[in-house]
């Protein structure tokens, strides 16, 4: 397992951008798929973007498709999630997480180290 911090979230009007970060301890870093993740109040936790180890294969749900972008930074450990064109239903609070295996990149279970999770809000 690694840890994972997340940093990057705050407050932002609709239309607005913010770019997440998440860091990872270890030496393995590049090993890993790493995945995006939201959950909002009362809903349940759900995948929003990921990417493959070397960064060359990239998955998104289809609600951030085309103003969410994922990338990694494999020398510095760390992910990234750049969102454009906010929107209130984006609000939630985001996580980042690891796997160490080839599972499918939107389901959550294949993942086994989370983050403590940063909140995005989104005002109209």
């Amino acid at each position: 397992q690694v840890q994972l911090v997340e940093s990057g979230g705050g407050l932002v009007q609709a239309g607005g951008s913010l770019r997440l970060s998440c860091e990872a301890s270890g030496r393995t870093f590049s090993s890993y798929t790493m995945g995006w993740f939201r959950q909002a109040p009362g809903k349940e936790r759900e995948f929003v973007a990921g990417i493959r180890r070397t960064g060359g294969n990239t998955q998104y749900a289809d609600s951030v498709k085309g103003r969410f972008t994922v990338s990694r930074d494999n020398a510095k450990n760390t992910v990234y999630l750049q969102m454009n064109s906010l929107k209130t239903e984006d609000t939630a609070v985001y996580y980042c997480a690891a796997s160490g295996s080839n599972w499918p990149i939107a389901v959550k279970s294949g993942y086994d180290s989370w983050g403590q999770g940063t909140q995005v809000t989104v005002s109209s």
